[in-house]
């Protein structure tokens, strides 16, 4: 036998609720509900472990930093002192030594041509089959032949 809520359509949702549960449903619902709460238990120590760690972490990193950027500073003082006194024996023996370098210089003699061998001569540029229809194409039998026409 069929009721009214099996004819109508089930798209209209007016009789879309939950199966009702039998009445000794409650200790059973009582224990889940008990292991959803261990189980949240446990994902809130875990998380709390993660963010202590986190945490100490991030201390560390904050140390490190601190003592990076002292020596940083340090550094750099360090450095503007050697700058300060390159400057100043720069400044102190720069004609000295721009003196000793002109005096010991070295010269190049001009490049002169040797001969008319030393000619440039005009760049054959064919394309590759242009070359091998004028018979320029063939087999290399010596990689360091020169190639003559």
């Amino acid at each position: 036998m069929s009721t009214l809520t099996d004819l109508l359509p089930v798209r209209f949702g007016l009789f879309d609720r939950a199966p009702r549960q039998p009445k000794h449903s409650a200790p059973a619902e009582v224990e889940r509900l008990r292991r959803k709460l261990t189980w949240a238990d446990l994902l809130v120590k875990t998380q709390q472990v993660q963010i202590d760690d986190a945490e100490a972490k991030q201390l560390a990193a904050e140390e490190l930093a601190v003592k990076q950027q002292a020596d940083i500073e340090d550094l750099t003082a360090e450095r503007d002192h050697w700058r300060d006194k390159a400057l100043a024996l720069q400044a102190r023996f720069g004609p000295q030594l721009a003196a000793e370098a002109n005096a010991n210089r070295i010269t190049v003699p001009a490049m002169q041509r040797i001969g008319a061998d030393q000619d440039t001569q005009s760049i054959d540029v064919t394309t590759l089959r242009e070359a091998a229809a004028a018979g320029r194409l063939g087999a290399v039998r010596d990689p360091g032949q020169a190639v003559t026409q």
